[in-house]
C-alpha cells in the first residue's frame, strides 16, 4: 500500500492505474475509521481494480464551535486497517495541500444544502461538498463510495457531480449498525456506557415511525411525533430534528409521496449523532 501527502503523488500513482486500464473506487473519509467506512472499502475492493481512500480532517465542515479540535485522530491505525483491507492508496494530504494560503472557492448544492442538517450547521454542506469536489478533480476516481447513513451528503454530491458534469458513478452503500441498531459513527467515541445504551433510541425512533408509515399513517406530523417520544423517553438529550421528508428532493412528506425518509439528528453528551432510514410506500394497485 502506497501513501500520498500531496496532490502530485497520488495524481502520480492514479495515472499509472489508469494507463494500466484499471478501474479507481475511491472511498473519503475523515479518518478515525470503523466498520461502516471498512464496508465502503470492501465495497470498493470488490467492484473496482484500484482503490483510493482519503484520509483528510476537513476543517472547513466544522462549526466554531464543533468538535474539530476534540475528533477522534488515530492515522497509525487507519492506515493499519487500510493495508488490512487490500487498499492500494492511502491520500492523507496536510491542510495546506488542500487549502493553499489564499483559496477563496467555495462549491454549494443550493436547495438541498440548508434542510435538515444544513439548518443548524451553516455552511457545513458548502464544506463538505467543496472538499469534495476538490478530491474528486484530484483523485479522478471512476466510482465514489458513501453511506446511506449520510443519506443528505449523498443527494448533494449527487447533485454536484450531475450539474458540474463530473465522470463520476457515486454509489450509496447501506448503513452499518451495531448489534443493537446504532448506526456506526467515528462520534461514537464520545459516548460513555450508558449513553451508548441511550443511543440505541435513535434506531429505535426510525424502526418505530416505518412501522407507523407501513401501518397506512401518512400524517408527517404523527410519525415524527411518535419518533420524538421514542427518543425523549429514552433519556436526557437535545433533538436538533426529527424529519419525515420525501427522499430525493427532502421537502416535508406528503401521502403523494412514495418514498419517505425517516431523518434525526440528536445530541446525547458531546455526540451530535444522525441516523435515517428511507420507507416505501406502495402506490394503488
Amino acid at each position: 500500500m502506497e501513501i500520498a501527502r500531496t496532490k502530485a503523488e497520488i495524481r502520480r500513482l492514479v495515472g499509472v492505474a489508469k494507463k494500466a486500464g484499471q478501474t479507481v473506487g475511491f472511498v473519503a473519509t475523515l479518518g478515525a475509521l470503523h466498520g461502516g467506512h471498512m464496508s465502503l472499502i470492501e465495497r470498493a475492493r470488490k467492484e473496482t481494480d484500484f482503490v483510493v481512500v482519503s484520509i483528510f480532517l476537513n476543517p472547513t465542515q466544522f462549526g466554531p464551535d464543533e468538535d474539530l479540535d476534540e475528533y477522534p485522530r488515530q492515522e497509525e491505525k487507519d492506515l493499519a486497517l487500510c493495508e488490512k483491507a487490500g487498499v492500494d492508496v492511502v491520500f492523507a494530504p496536510s491542510v495546506e495541500q488542500m487549502y493553499p494560503s489564499g483559496h477563496c472557492t467555495v462549491v454549494k448544492i443550493e436547495g438541498l444544502s440548508e434542510k435538515l442538517c444544513g439548518a443548524n450547521r451553516p455552511g457545513f454542506f458548502a464544506g463538505v461538498s467543496t472538499v469534495v469536489a476538490k478530491l474528486f478533480n484530484i483523485v479522478e476516481p471512476d466510482i465514489a463510495y458513501f453511506g446511506q447513513k449520510d443519506a443528505q451528503q449523498g443527494l448533494i454530491i449527487k447533485r454536484m457531480v450531475e450539474e458540474l458534469d463530473m465522470p463520476i458513478e457515486i454509489r450509496m452503500c447501506q448503513t452499518v449498525r451495531e448489534e443493537e441498531g446504532l448506526a456506526m459513527s467515528s462520534r461514537n467515541a464520545y459516548l460513555d456506557a450508558k449513553q451508548r445504551k441511550q443511543a440505541n433510541c435513535l434506531y429505535q425512533a426510525l424502526q418505530e415511525g416505518k412501522k407507523l408509515i407501513e401501518g397506512g399513517q401518512v400524517d408527517r406530523d404523527k410519525v415524527t411525533a411518535a419518533m420524538e417520544r421514542v427518543i425523549t423517553q429514552a433519556g436526557p438529550c437535545s433533538i436538533d430534528y426529527v424529519a419525515a421528508v420525501d427522499s430525493q428532493s427532502l421537502e416535508p412528506a406528503t401521502a403523494e409521496n412514495r418514498s419517505w425518509l425517516l431523518a434525526l439528528a440528536v445530541r446525547i453528551g458531546r455526540s451530535r449523532l444522525i441516523d435515517n432510514i428511507v420507507v416505501e410506500i406502495p402506490g394503488p394497485s
